[in-house]
């Protein structure tokens, strides 16, 4: 009887101590500054609408067919979906009763208005790097957006991992929040890299828990749950300066000399990138060209095709290629100067793992209207005029051809989409 009461006091106590854990401060967070009560300024609002635009925040808080910024779209995670919030200024489900305060905590610490740790797909882990004047003004211009009345989308995470319990166990992990020295050092360039822009969220890989690989910082890999994959912005050798003139056009304006953005890139440039100024846009280049080069890690899964098959995939890709490929891409894959993306040296094409040439040969390729590039062409879909058979062969073809060196493609790869 004894050894129970004490086995049950232990428990009791354990729990009582993990619950003071769960909602305890974060230690290591810096205070907020005071909220300020001043009226926000026409240059404030301005700059806001600028770094809303910049930070893409619209892709993600606007619904299919919804009001702009009043949330509810679904971010899609291998746990379950997420759905995004209301961000504007009605008072019962937008942030019309916040203060620049709330916000300012919700971006740099993770956490809501009332209190709630938020879920890493909103990604703090970024923002926490965001300066408080370009908070505040972020908020004062969605302060001006029209009150919609949108009620909350619950999330449908699978238990445990919608709970309180597991976001702060994940941030006991992988979050470690910037100090005010920390942005501080950040020049322009890392700052809406690593902060604003949040492209590591993205561009580098996870873990099985959603957690960033740091060490593979920028390297690309799968996208969870969206089907397509982030292309490496590390440079395989040192970048020149026309290969970084290039870089700005097609973050600026989708499409340059030699490729074209599509799937899920097209959507941020559209939203976001187009609108960046010329020195936001250079400083961003510059920080991309500084990365230390390096060679891309291999795929998570590649299938396996024998040279045989190999050989008679290559040879079947050929004419296919001929028939449907060519006169837009060019006999030798050249493609068409800020027309049609080259497929010689395409990093999509060349790729370890084949998911972005197959979204784009089954599905087609669109890139965004730009002001830079205001009437795009786009690539038609091959899913109903090309057979399975088919559309291994040319993409075994095409990634094996004019220097180009990626593993070849099975027909079995092409029956799981």
């Amino acid at each position: 009887m004894k050894g129970r009461v004490i086995v049950l006091g232990s428990a009791v106590a354990a729990a009582f101590a993990f619950s003071i854990w769960l909602n305890k401060p974060d230690l290591d967070l810096e205070p907020l500054a005071p909220a300020t009560l001043e009226s926000p300024t026409l240059p404030q609002i301005k700059a806001g609408e600028y770094l809303v635009q910049i930070g893409n925040c619209v892709a993600c808080h606007t619904a299919q067919g919804g009001a702009p910024f009043a949330g509810g779209r679904a971010v899609p995670t291998p746990f379950g979906d997420v759905y995004s919030s209301n961000l504007t200024s009605d008072d019962e489900t937008g942030l019309g009763r916040w203060t620049n305060q709330d916000f300012y905590r919700a971006m740099r610490h993770g956490r809501s208005k009332d209190d709630r740790w938020l879920s890493p797909t909103f990604p703090y882990t970024s923002y926490t790097n965001l300066k408080r004047e370009d908070s505040d003004a972020m908020f004062a211009w969605l302060q001006t957006l029209p009150p919609v009345k949108r009620a909350q989308t619950p999330d449908t995470l699978r238990f445990p991992y919608g709970t309180q319990l597991a976001t702060r166990a994940w941030r006991a992990l992988y979050f470690k929040p910037a100090t005010t020295a920390d942005i501080a050092a950040m020049d322009r360039g890392r700052y809406l890299v690593e902060g604003l822009g949040h492209c590591a969220a993205c561009h580098t890989s996870r873990g099985a828990l959603g957690g960033l690989r740091n060490k593979m910082s920028y390297m690309g890999g799968e996208i969870a749950s969206l089907g397509w994959d982030a292309l490496s912005l590390v440079p395989s050798k040192p970048m020149t300066d026309s290969e970084a003139n290039e870089l700005g056009q097609l973050l600026k304006t989708g499409i340059n000399t030699h490729k074209a953005v599509a799937g899920p890139m097209s959507e941020v440039v559209f939203h976001s990138l187009q609108h960046l100024n010329d020195a936001d846009l250079a400083a961003i280049v510059a920080t991309l060209r500084a990365l230390p080069p390096a060679d891309s890690p291999p795929a998570a899964r590649v299938a396996q095709v024998s040279p045989e098959q190999r050989q008679s995939l290559r040879a079947r890709g050929k004419i296919v290629y001929a028939e449907h490929c060519a006169d837009c891409h060019g006999d030798a894959g050249e493609g068409r100067a800020n027309v049609y993306p080259a497929l010689a040296g395409n990093a999509n094409v060349n790729a370890v793992s084949a998911t972005n040439a197959l979204n784009l040969t089954l599905n087609g390729g669109f890139p965004p209207s730009t002001a830079g590039n205001p009437f795009p062409y786009g690539m038609p879909p091959f899913s109903q005029s090309l057979s399975r058979p088919d559309v291994a062969a040319v993409l075994t073809y095409v990634r094996s051809e004019w220097g180009n060196d990626a593993p070849a493609v099975s027909v079995v790869e092409v029956e799981r989409r």
